[in-house]
Protein backbone atom coordinates (compact mmCIF):
# COMPACT_ATOMS: atom_id res chain seq x y z
CA UNK A 1 0.00 0.00 0.00
CA UNK A 2 1.40 3.19 -1.06
CA UNK A 3 0.86 6.40 0.74
CA UNK A 4 -2.71 7.25 1.32
CA UNK A 5 -3.36 10.31 -1.27
CA UNK A 6 -7.64 9.58 -1.60
CA UNK A 7 -10.16 8.91 0.76
CA UNK A 8 -14.34 8.46 0.29
CA UNK A 9 -16.23 9.83 3.18
CA UNK A 10 -20.16 8.92 3.06
CA UNK A 11 -21.39 8.25 6.73
CA UNK A 12 -24.79 8.07 7.97
CA UNK A 13 -23.17 8.34 11.72
CA UNK A 14 -21.83 11.55 11.53
CA UNK A 15 -19.72 11.55 14.93
CA UNK A 16 -16.41 12.58 14.26
CA UNK A 17 -16.60 12.93 10.82
CA UNK A 18 -15.68 16.33 10.59
CA UNK A 19 -12.63 16.21 12.50
CA UNK A 20 -11.52 13.40 11.03
CA UNK A 21 -12.07 14.80 7.52
CA UNK A 22 -10.32 17.94 8.15
CA UNK A 23 -7.10 16.08 9.72
CA UNK A 24 -7.04 13.80 6.61
CA UNK A 25 -7.28 17.02 4.53
CA UNK A 26 -4.37 18.74 6.07
CA UNK A 27 -1.79 15.33 5.70
CA UNK A 28 -2.54 16.41 2.03
CA UNK A 29 -5.54 13.71 1.50
CA UNK A 30 -8.32 14.58 -1.40
CA UNK A 31 -11.19 13.49 -0.20
CA UNK A 32 -14.49 12.56 -1.93
CA UNK A 33 -18.02 12.51 -0.59
CA UNK A 34 -21.51 12.19 -1.44
CA UNK A 35 -25.06 13.71 -0.42
CA UNK A 36 -25.56 14.97 3.51
CA UNK A 37 -21.90 14.21 3.99
CA UNK A 38 -20.15 16.10 1.56
CA UNK A 39 -22.84 19.26 2.35
CA UNK A 40 -21.65 18.76 6.27
CA UNK A 41 -17.94 19.07 5.48
CA UNK A 42 -18.39 21.51 3.06
CA UNK A 43 -20.16 24.00 5.66
CA UNK A 44 -17.21 23.22 8.22
CA UNK A 45 -14.85 24.22 5.37
CA UNK A 46 -13.23 21.11 4.37
CA UNK A 47 -12.49 20.87 0.81
CA UNK A 48 -14.45 17.75 -0.89
CA UNK A 49 -15.17 16.63 -4.13
CA UNK A 50 -18.53 15.54 -4.63
CA UNK A 51 -18.88 11.97 -6.02
CA UNK A 52 -21.37 13.03 -8.42
CA UNK A 53 -18.30 15.52 -9.94
CA UNK A 54 -16.07 13.03 -9.47
CA UNK A 55 -18.07 10.30 -11.87
CA UNK A 56 -19.78 13.01 -13.92
CA UNK A 57 -22.45 11.12 -13.35
CA UNK A 58 -25.63 12.98 -11.20
CA UNK A 59 -27.23 11.25 -7.91
CA UNK A 60 -30.72 10.16 -9.18
CA UNK A 61 -33.66 8.14 -7.54
CA UNK A 62 -33.90 10.70 -4.58
CA UNK A 63 -30.06 9.54 -3.88
CA UNK A 64 -30.64 5.69 -4.29
CA UNK A 65 -27.84 5.76 -6.92
CA UNK A 66 -24.43 7.74 -6.66
CA UNK A 67 -21.55 5.88 -5.42
CA UNK A 68 -22.54 2.54 -7.81
CA UNK A 69 -20.29 3.88 -10.49
CA UNK A 70 -17.00 2.39 -12.12
CA UNK A 71 -14.78 5.10 -11.54
CA UNK A 72 -16.01 4.84 -7.59
CA UNK A 73 -15.42 1.16 -7.35
CA UNK A 74 -12.81 0.53 -9.85
CA UNK A 75 -10.88 2.61 -7.83
CA UNK A 76 -11.68 0.52 -4.58
CA UNK A 77 -10.86 -2.90 -6.10
CA UNK A 78 -8.06 -2.31 -8.27
CA UNK A 79 -5.48 -4.76 -6.80
CA UNK A 80 -2.17 -2.04 -6.76
CA UNK A 81 0.70 -4.85 -7.29
CA UNK A 82 -1.17 -6.42 -10.72
CA UNK A 83 -0.13 -4.53 -13.93
CA UNK A 84 -3.10 -5.11 -15.52
CA UNK A 85 -5.59 -3.59 -13.02
CA UNK A 86 -2.98 -0.40 -13.06
CA UNK A 87 -3.15 -0.39 -16.69
CA UNK A 88 -7.21 -0.46 -16.51
CA UNK A 89 -7.66 2.51 -14.17
CA UNK A 90 -5.26 4.40 -16.54
CA UNK A 91 -6.52 3.88 -19.53
CA UNK A 92 -10.11 4.74 -18.31
CA UNK A 93 -8.87 7.54 -15.69
CA UNK A 94 -9.82 6.31 -12.87
CA UNK A 95 -8.11 7.29 -9.70
CA UNK A 96 -6.89 4.94 -6.64
CA UNK A 97 -9.23 5.52 -3.20
CA UNK A 98 -6.83 4.19 -0.52
CA UNK A 99 -9.35 4.92 2.17
CA UNK A 100 -13.43 3.98 2.39
CA UNK A 101 -14.90 6.00 5.74
CA UNK A 102 -18.50 4.04 5.55
CA UNK A 103 -21.44 3.40 7.96
CA UNK A 104 -24.66 2.60 7.31
CA UNK A 105 -28.29 3.65 7.02
CA UNK A 106 -29.82 3.59 10.28
CA UNK A 107 -31.68 0.97 9.73
CA UNK A 108 -31.84 -0.43 13.46
CA UNK A 109 -32.79 2.21 14.82
CA UNK A 110 -35.69 3.21 12.39
CA UNK A 111 -37.11 -0.33 12.93
CA UNK A 112 -37.12 0.19 16.87
CA UNK A 113 -39.56 3.08 16.30
CA UNK A 114 -42.96 1.42 17.23
CA UNK A 115 -44.58 3.28 15.09
CA UNK A 116 -42.61 2.84 11.90
CA UNK A 117 -44.09 1.60 8.46
CA UNK A 118 -42.90 -1.07 6.41
CA UNK A 119 -42.28 1.43 3.60
CA UNK A 120 -39.98 3.42 6.31
CA UNK A 121 -38.21 0.56 6.87
CA UNK A 122 -37.52 -0.46 3.52
CA UNK A 123 -36.20 2.74 2.80
CA UNK A 124 -33.26 2.58 5.24
CA UNK A 125 -31.61 -0.65 3.52
CA UNK A 126 -28.68 0.98 2.15
CA UNK A 127 -27.34 -0.56 -1.09
CA UNK A 128 -24.31 1.31 -2.04
CA UNK A 129 -22.99 1.67 1.30
CA UNK A 130 -22.57 -2.06 1.77
CA UNK A 131 -21.90 -2.60 -1.67
CA UNK A 132 -18.29 -0.17 -1.08
CA UNK A 133 -17.78 -1.60 2.39
CA UNK A 134 -17.35 -5.00 1.26
CA UNK A 135 -15.12 -4.04 -1.77
CA UNK A 136 -12.98 -1.78 0.19
CA UNK A 137 -12.64 -4.83 2.57
CA UNK A 138 -12.48 -7.15 -0.07
CA UNK A 139 -9.12 -5.67 -1.14
CA UNK A 140 -7.84 -4.81 2.16
CA UNK A 141 -4.65 -5.30 1.35
CA UNK A 142 -4.94 -2.43 -0.57
CA UNK A 143 -7.46 -0.17 1.06
CA UNK A 144 -8.31 0.54 5.08
CA UNK A 145 -12.22 0.84 5.13
CA UNK A 146 -13.62 2.50 8.53
CA UNK A 147 -17.17 1.66 9.27
CA UNK A 148 -16.72 2.78 13.31
CA UNK A 149 -15.90 6.38 14.69
CA UNK A 150 -13.91 5.29 17.20
CA UNK A 151 -10.80 3.89 14.23
CA UNK A 152 -10.69 7.13 13.46
CA UNK A 153 -7.71 8.50 15.86
CA UNK A 154 -5.56 4.89 15.36
CA UNK A 155 -5.65 5.28 11.21
CA UNK A 156 -4.81 9.01 11.78
CA UNK A 157 -2.45 8.47 14.25
CA UNK A 158 -1.06 5.84 11.45
CA UNK A 159 -1.04 7.83 8.66
CA UNK A 160 0.65 10.88 10.34
CA UNK A 161 3.52 8.95 11.44
CA UNK A 162 4.07 6.28 8.55
CA UNK A 163 2.01 7.76 5.67
CA UNK A 164 0.09 4.64 5.41
CA UNK A 165 -2.39 2.38 7.14
CA UNK A 166 -0.46 -0.60 8.71
CA UNK A 167 -1.15 -4.39 6.95
CA UNK A 168 -2.19 -5.45 10.65
CA UNK A 169 -4.56 -2.61 11.03
CA UNK A 170 -5.96 -3.10 7.50
CA UNK A 171 -6.44 -6.62 8.40
CA UNK A 172 -7.93 -5.84 11.38
CA UNK A 173 -10.41 -3.15 9.90
CA UNK A 174 -11.29 -5.60 7.04
CA UNK A 175 -13.07 -8.05 9.44
CA UNK A 176 -14.72 -5.31 11.33
CA UNK A 177 -16.12 -4.18 8.10
CA UNK A 178 -17.55 -7.87 7.07
CA UNK A 179 -18.64 -8.46 10.74
CA UNK A 180 -20.79 -4.45 10.57
CA UNK A 181 -22.23 -5.70 6.83
CA UNK A 182 -23.12 -9.23 7.74
CA UNK A 183 -24.97 -7.77 10.96
CA UNK A 184 -26.86 -5.45 8.99
CA UNK A 185 -28.00 -7.92 6.48
CA UNK A 186 -29.22 -10.25 9.24
CA UNK A 187 -31.35 -7.54 11.04
CA UNK A 188 -32.99 -6.86 7.50
CA UNK A 189 -33.34 -10.34 7.35
CA UNK A 190 -34.60 -11.14 10.43
CA UNK A 191 -37.21 -7.54 10.35
CA UNK A 192 -38.75 -9.08 7.17
CA UNK A 193 -39.26 -12.56 8.38
CA UNK A 194 -40.87 -11.50 10.86
CA UNK A 195 -43.00 -9.11 9.25
CA UNK A 196 -44.04 -11.34 6.55
CA UNK A 197 -47.01 -11.25 4.16
CA UNK A 198 -49.44 -14.28 4.20
CA UNK A 199 -48.86 -15.45 1.17
CA UNK A 200 -45.28 -16.17 1.95
CA UNK A 201 -45.28 -18.01 5.94
CA UNK A 202 -43.18 -20.60 6.52
CA UNK A 203 -44.60 -21.15 9.75
CA UNK A 204 -47.26 -24.17 10.32
CA UNK A 205 -50.32 -23.41 9.12
CA UNK A 206 -53.60 -23.70 11.16
CA UNK A 207 -51.55 -23.39 14.65
CA UNK A 208 -53.96 -21.52 17.04
CA UNK A 209 -52.09 -18.97 18.52
CA UNK A 210 -50.95 -18.09 15.44
CA UNK A 211 -47.40 -18.48 15.46
CA UNK A 212 -45.14 -18.84 12.54
CA UNK A 213 -41.67 -19.53 12.56
CA UNK A 214 -39.21 -18.30 9.30
CA UNK A 215 -37.82 -21.42 7.10
CA UNK A 216 -34.06 -19.77 8.10
CA UNK A 217 -33.37 -18.52 11.37
CA UNK A 218 -31.29 -15.37 10.82
CA UNK A 219 -30.31 -13.45 14.46
CA UNK A 220 -28.11 -10.26 14.98
CA UNK A 221 -26.93 -9.33 18.74
CA UNK A 222 -24.00 -6.82 19.01
CA UNK A 223 -21.74 -7.51 22.26
CA UNK A 224 -22.95 -5.28 25.41
CA UNK A 225 -19.85 -6.26 27.62
CA UNK A 226 -17.34 -8.93 28.86
CA UNK A 227 -18.66 -10.99 32.31
CA UNK A 228 -16.46 -11.36 34.96
CA UNK A 229 -16.81 -15.47 33.94
CA UNK A 230 -19.48 -18.23 33.59
CA UNK A 231 -21.57 -20.29 35.00
CA UNK A 232 -17.72 -20.92 36.68
CA UNK A 233 -14.57 -18.81 37.49
CA UNK A 234 -12.76 -21.16 35.04
CA UNK A 235 -15.57 -20.41 32.04
CA UNK A 236 -15.25 -17.59 29.97
CA UNK A 237 -18.41 -15.86 28.87
CA UNK A 238 -20.31 -12.08 27.06
CA UNK A 239 -23.21 -10.87 27.00
CA UNK A 240 -24.92 -9.66 23.73
CA UNK A 241 -27.57 -7.72 22.78
CA UNK A 242 -30.87 -8.32 20.90
CA UNK A 243 -30.52 -5.81 18.13
CA UNK A 244 -33.87 -6.63 15.93
CA UNK A 245 -35.70 -6.92 19.94
CA UNK A 246 -37.63 -3.59 20.57
CA UNK A 247 -38.97 -5.18 23.70
CA UNK A 248 -37.53 -4.99 27.26
CA UNK A 249 -33.62 -5.83 27.26
CA UNK A 250 -31.21 -5.85 29.93
CA UNK A 251 -28.91 -4.13 27.76
CA UNK A 252 -30.77 -1.25 28.64
CA UNK A 253 -29.83 -1.86 32.69
CA UNK A 254 -27.54 0.47 33.63
CA UNK A 255 -24.93 -0.84 36.41
CA UNK A 256 -24.64 2.17 39.15
CA UNK A 257 -22.07 0.20 41.62
CA UNK A 258 -20.48 -3.08 42.32
CA UNK A 259 -18.98 -5.56 40.81
CA UNK A 260 -18.59 -6.68 37.04
CA UNK A 261 -21.62 -8.90 36.31
CA UNK A 262 -20.78 -13.06 35.71
CA UNK A 263 -23.37 -14.91 33.59
CA UNK A 264 -24.70 -16.45 36.64
CA UNK A 265 -25.60 -13.01 38.07
CA UNK A 266 -27.76 -11.76 34.58
CA UNK A 267 -29.22 -15.50 34.52
CA UNK A 268 -30.92 -14.94 38.13
CA UNK A 269 -31.51 -10.82 37.49
CA UNK A 270 -33.38 -12.09 34.28
CA UNK A 271 -35.32 -14.93 36.36
CA UNK A 272 -36.45 -11.96 38.61
CA UNK A 273 -37.42 -9.56 36.10
CA UNK A 274 -39.64 -11.90 34.46
CA UNK A 275 -40.79 -12.84 37.85
CA UNK A 276 -41.89 -8.81 39.00
CA UNK A 277 -42.97 -8.52 35.61
CA UNK A 278 -46.56 -10.97 36.50
CA UNK A 279 -47.49 -8.15 39.30
CA UNK A 280 -47.71 -4.40 37.72
CA UNK A 281 -50.63 -3.59 40.31
CA UNK A 282 -49.07 -3.72 43.16
CA UNK A 283 -45.68 -3.39 44.81
CA UNK A 284 -43.90 -6.47 44.24
CA UNK A 285 -40.47 -8.29 45.40
CA UNK A 286 -38.77 -10.93 44.62
CA UNK A 287 -35.54 -12.99 45.85
CA UNK A 288 -34.02 -15.29 43.59
CA UNK A 289 -31.34 -18.02 43.34
CA UNK A 290 -30.06 -20.19 40.63
CA UNK A 291 -32.83 -18.87 38.68
CA UNK A 292 -35.26 -20.33 40.92
CA UNK A 293 -37.54 -17.89 43.12
CA UNK A 294 -37.15 -18.79 46.81
CA UNK A 295 -39.32 -15.99 47.90
CA UNK A 296 -41.99 -14.00 46.18
CA UNK A 297 -44.48 -10.98 48.19
CA UNK A 298 -46.92 -8.35 47.46
CA UNK A 299 -47.40 -5.51 49.51
CA UNK A 300 -48.92 -1.62 50.14
CA UNK A 301 -45.28 -1.06 50.32
CA UNK A 302 -42.01 -2.38 48.65
CA UNK A 303 -40.74 -2.84 51.96
CA UNK A 304 -43.50 -5.31 52.96
CA UNK A 305 -43.41 -7.07 50.31
CA UNK A 306 -39.74 -7.32 50.78
CA UNK A 307 -40.10 -8.77 54.04
CA UNK A 308 -42.78 -11.37 52.52
CA UNK A 309 -40.69 -12.64 49.96
CA UNK A 310 -37.31 -12.74 52.19
CA UNK A 311 -40.09 -14.72 55.28
CA UNK A 312 -41.03 -17.55 52.51
CA UNK A 313 -37.12 -18.81 53.04
CA UNK A 314 -34.69 -16.61 54.53
CA UNK A 315 -31.88 -18.88 54.45
CA UNK A 316 -31.88 -19.35 50.52
CA UNK A 317 -32.50 -15.90 50.29
CA UNK A 318 -28.67 -15.42 51.42
CA UNK A 319 -26.47 -14.35 48.26
CA UNK A 320 -29.73 -14.33 46.34
CA UNK A 321 -30.89 -11.58 43.54
CA UNK A 322 -33.86 -9.09 44.79
CA UNK A 323 -36.11 -7.75 42.00
CA UNK A 324 -38.34 -5.10 42.75
CA UNK A 325 -41.02 -3.14 40.40
CA UNK A 326 -40.92 0.31 42.43
CA UNK A 327 -37.98 2.65 42.74
CA UNK A 328 -35.76 1.21 45.94
CA UNK A 329 -35.73 3.59 48.12
CA UNK A 330 -33.81 4.28 51.65
CA UNK A 331 -37.01 1.90 53.63
CA UNK A 332 -35.95 -0.91 51.38
CA UNK A 333 -32.09 -0.01 52.48
CA UNK A 334 -33.40 -0.28 56.20
CA UNK A 335 -34.85 -3.29 55.40
CA UNK A 336 -32.46 -5.26 53.76
CA UNK A 337 -29.75 -4.47 56.19
CA UNK A 338 -27.86 -7.91 57.55
CA UNK A 339 -28.81 -10.11 54.22
CA UNK A 340 -26.33 -10.53 51.91
CA UNK A 341 -27.27 -9.47 48.45
CA UNK A 342 -25.90 -10.25 44.92
CA UNK A 343 -27.59 -8.09 42.57
CA UNK A 344 -30.54 -5.33 43.11
CA UNK A 345 -32.39 -4.92 39.93
CA UNK A 346 -35.45 -1.85 40.24
CA UNK A 347 -36.88 0.84 37.58
CA UNK A 348 -34.53 3.10 39.82
CA UNK A 349 -32.78 3.92 43.13
CA UNK A 350 -33.67 7.08 44.85
CA UNK A 351 -30.52 9.37 46.18
CA UNK A 352 -31.13 8.12 49.79
CA UNK A 353 -30.90 4.44 48.87
CA UNK A 354 -27.56 5.06 46.30
CA UNK A 355 -26.22 6.67 49.63
CA UNK A 356 -27.01 3.90 51.83
CA UNK A 357 -25.98 1.61 49.48
CA UNK A 358 -22.62 2.68 48.38
CA UNK A 359 -21.27 1.09 52.05
CA UNK A 360 -22.11 -2.21 50.22
CA UNK A 361 -19.57 -1.98 47.27
CA UNK A 362 -19.38 -5.07 45.94
CA UNK A 363 -23.10 -5.00 45.62
CA UNK A 364 -24.61 -4.77 42.00
CA UNK A 365 -27.27 -2.36 41.51
CA UNK A 366 -29.42 -2.42 37.75
CA UNK A 367 -31.48 0.18 37.09
CA UNK A 368 -34.14 -0.09 34.53
CA UNK A 369 -36.33 2.75 34.47
CA UNK A 370 -38.33 0.95 31.25
CA UNK A 371 -39.37 -2.15 33.36
CA UNK A 372 -42.88 -1.28 33.49
CA UNK A 373 -43.46 0.14 30.26
CA UNK A 374 -42.15 -2.38 28.05
CA UNK A 375 -42.70 -5.50 27.03
CA UNK A 376 -40.11 -8.50 26.89
CA UNK A 377 -39.43 -10.13 22.99
CA UNK A 378 -42.25 -12.44 22.27
CA UNK A 379 -39.48 -15.18 21.20
CA UNK A 380 -37.26 -17.73 23.65
CA UNK A 381 -33.52 -19.24 22.19
CA UNK A 382 -32.26 -22.46 23.74
CA UNK A 383 -29.36 -23.53 22.16
CA UNK A 384 -28.78 -27.55 21.60
CA UNK A 385 -25.70 -29.68 20.07
CA UNK A 386 -25.36 -28.33 16.78
CA UNK A 387 -28.41 -26.27 16.58
CA UNK A 388 -30.99 -23.92 18.12
CA UNK A 389 -34.85 -23.78 19.45
CA UNK A 390 -36.93 -21.29 19.17
CA UNK A 391 -40.44 -20.80 21.06
CA UNK A 392 -42.99 -18.48 21.57
CA UNK A 393 -42.20 -16.83 24.93
CA UNK A 394 -44.77 -18.17 28.18
CA UNK A 395 -46.90 -15.63 27.56
CA UNK A 396 -50.18 -17.35 29.35
CA UNK A 397 -51.20 -17.01 32.51
CA UNK A 398 -54.22 -16.94 34.77
CA UNK A 399 -57.58 -16.74 32.45
CA UNK A 400 -60.45 -16.87 33.54
CA UNK A 401 -62.22 -18.60 30.05
CA UNK A 402 -60.28 -21.52 30.71
CA UNK A 403 -61.04 -22.09 34.50
CA UNK A 404 -62.82 -24.96 35.44
CA UNK A 405 -63.86 -25.75 38.85
CA UNK A 406 -63.39 -29.79 39.06
CA UNK A 407 -63.88 -30.59 42.85
CA UNK A 408 -67.69 -30.23 44.97
CA UNK A 409 -66.67 -27.33 46.75
CA UNK A 410 -66.02 -24.50 45.35
CA UNK A 411 -63.01 -21.62 46.37
CA UNK A 412 -63.24 -19.16 48.70
CA UNK A 413 -62.78 -15.26 47.37
CA UNK A 414 -59.75 -15.87 49.27
CA UNK A 415 -58.69 -18.59 47.61
CA UNK A 416 -59.09 -17.28 44.45
CA UNK A 417 -56.83 -14.55 45.44
CA UNK A 418 -54.27 -16.78 46.74
CA UNK A 419 -54.58 -19.50 43.55
CA UNK A 420 -54.18 -16.25 41.34
CA UNK A 421 -51.11 -15.52 43.04
CA UNK A 422 -49.32 -18.69 43.75
CA UNK A 423 -50.12 -19.79 39.50
CA UNK A 424 -48.61 -16.28 38.37
CA UNK A 425 -45.33 -17.55 40.68
CA UNK A 426 -45.55 -21.16 39.37
CA UNK A 427 -44.92 -20.02 35.77
CA UNK A 428 -41.23 -19.01 36.87
CA UNK A 429 -40.53 -22.28 38.93
CA UNK A 430 -38.72 -25.20 37.07
CA UNK A 431 -40.51 -28.00 36.84
CA UNK A 432 -41.38 -29.74 38.24
CA UNK A 433 -42.66 -26.97 40.53
CA UNK A 434 -44.94 -26.58 43.34
CA UNK A 435 -45.74 -23.38 44.95
CA UNK A 436 -47.82 -23.50 48.21
CA UNK A 437 -49.04 -19.62 49.21
CA UNK A 438 -51.78 -17.55 50.64
CA UNK A 439 -52.43 -14.04 49.28
CA UNK A 440 -49.38 -11.71 48.05
CA UNK A 441 -46.98 -14.56 49.98
CA UNK A 442 -45.25 -17.65 48.67
CA UNK A 443 -44.73 -19.82 51.68
CA UNK A 444 -43.29 -23.02 50.32
CA UNK A 445 -40.96 -23.54 46.79
CA UNK A 446 -40.45 -26.85 45.48
CA UNK A 447 -38.58 -26.55 42.42
CA UNK A 448 -36.62 -28.67 39.38
CA UNK A 449 -38.03 -31.89 40.93
CA UNK A 450 -37.98 -35.37 39.13
CA UNK A 451 -41.55 -36.63 40.19
CA UNK A 452 -44.45 -34.00 41.16
CA UNK A 453 -45.22 -35.45 44.35
CA UNK A 454 -41.59 -34.93 45.80
CA UNK A 455 -42.26 -31.28 44.34
CA UNK A 456 -44.95 -30.70 46.81
CA UNK A 457 -43.06 -32.44 50.31
CA UNK A 458 -40.15 -30.21 49.21
CA UNK A 459 -42.65 -26.83 49.43
CA UNK A 460 -43.53 -28.32 52.15
CA UNK A 461 -40.49 -29.14 54.12
CA UNK A 462 -39.48 -26.08 52.96
CA UNK A 463 -41.90 -23.97 54.35
CA UNK A 464 -40.96 -21.98 57.85
CA UNK A 465 -44.48 -20.46 57.74
CA UNK A 466 -47.67 -21.87 58.83
CA UNK A 467 -48.48 -23.75 55.90
CA UNK A 468 -51.83 -24.36 56.82
CA UNK A 469 -54.82 -22.81 55.28
CA UNK A 470 -52.66 -22.00 52.12
CA UNK A 471 -53.34 -23.12 48.32
CA UNK A 472 -51.41 -24.71 46.24
CA UNK A 473 -50.20 -24.63 42.05
CA UNK A 474 -48.63 -26.27 39.84
CA UNK A 475 -47.18 -26.13 37.07
CA UNK A 476 -48.63 -29.23 35.31
CA UNK A 477 -51.23 -31.63 36.13
CA UNK A 478 -50.87 -34.20 38.66
CA UNK A 479 -50.03 -37.96 37.54
CA UNK A 480 -51.52 -39.58 40.70
CA UNK A 481 -53.14 -38.88 43.70
CA UNK A 482 -50.11 -38.98 46.08
CA UNK A 483 -49.93 -34.97 45.54
CA UNK A 484 -52.73 -34.34 46.77
CA UNK A 485 -52.52 -36.70 49.44
CA UNK A 486 -49.69 -35.00 50.72
CA UNK A 487 -51.16 -31.30 50.38
CA UNK A 488 -53.93 -32.71 52.37
CA UNK A 489 -51.60 -33.68 55.13
CA UNK A 490 -49.75 -29.78 55.68
CA UNK A 491 -53.41 -27.85 55.40
CA UNK A 492 -53.61 -26.89 51.69
CA UNK A 493 -57.39 -25.85 51.43
CA UNK A 494 -57.08 -25.38 47.57
CA UNK A 495 -55.04 -26.76 44.56
CA UNK A 496 -55.11 -25.62 40.83
CA UNK A 497 -53.37 -27.41 38.38
CA UNK A 498 -53.98 -27.94 34.54
CA UNK A 499 -55.51 -30.58 34.13
CA UNK A 500 -55.55 -33.21 31.66
CA UNK A 501 -54.24 -36.31 33.10
CA UNK A 502 -56.13 -39.64 32.72
CA UNK A 503 -56.51 -39.53 36.01
CA UNK A 504 -57.83 -36.11 36.74
CA UNK A 505 -61.20 -38.01 38.23
CA UNK A 506 -59.16 -39.86 40.81
CA UNK A 507 -57.27 -36.65 41.05
CA UNK A 508 -60.72 -34.65 41.62
CA UNK A 509 -61.94 -37.40 44.04
CA UNK A 510 -58.89 -37.31 46.48
CA UNK A 511 -59.84 -33.75 47.01
CA UNK A 512 -63.16 -34.07 48.06
CA UNK A 513 -62.00 -36.64 50.50
CA UNK A 514 -59.78 -33.98 52.01
CA UNK A 515 -62.42 -31.23 51.47
CA UNK A 516 -60.33 -28.91 48.71
CA UNK A 517 -61.44 -27.08 46.28
CA UNK A 518 -59.63 -27.47 42.83
CA UNK A 519 -59.12 -25.79 39.86
CA UNK A 520 -58.28 -26.67 36.48
CA UNK A 521 -56.65 -24.14 34.85
CA UNK A 522 -56.32 -25.37 31.50
CA UNK A 523 -52.77 -23.90 30.81
CA UNK A 524 -49.41 -25.64 31.70
CA UNK A 525 -46.41 -23.74 32.71
CA UNK A 526 -43.36 -26.17 32.04
CA UNK A 527 -40.01 -24.48 32.15
CA UNK A 528 -37.13 -26.67 31.51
Amino acid sequence: MGRIQRALLSVSQKDGIVEFAKALHTLGVQLLSTGGTATLLQAAGVPVVAVSDYTGFPEILDGRVKTLHPRIHGGILAKRETPAHQTALATHGIEPIDVVVVNLYPFAEVIARPEVSREEALEQIDIGGPTLVRAAAKNFQSVAVIVDPADYAPVLQEIHTTGVVSPERRWHLAQKAFAHTAQYDALIAAYLAQDQPPWQLDGNPGRPDGVTFPQTLTLTFSKVQDLRYGENPHQAAAFYRDRLGSGLSLAQAQQLQGRALSYTNLLDVNAALGLILEFPELPACCIVKHTNPCGVGLGDTLVEAFERARDCDPVSAYGGIIGVNRPFDGAMVRATRGLLVEAIIAPGFTEEALSGLQRRENLRLLALPTLGTMSPSPYEVRNIAGGLLLQARDAQSWDPVQLQVASTRQPTPDEWTSLQFAWRVSKHVKSNAIVLARAGQTVGIGAGQMSRVDAVKLAAMKALLPTAGTVLASDAFFPFRDGIDEAAKVGVTAVAHPGGSIRDGEVAQAADEYGLAMVLTGIRHFKH
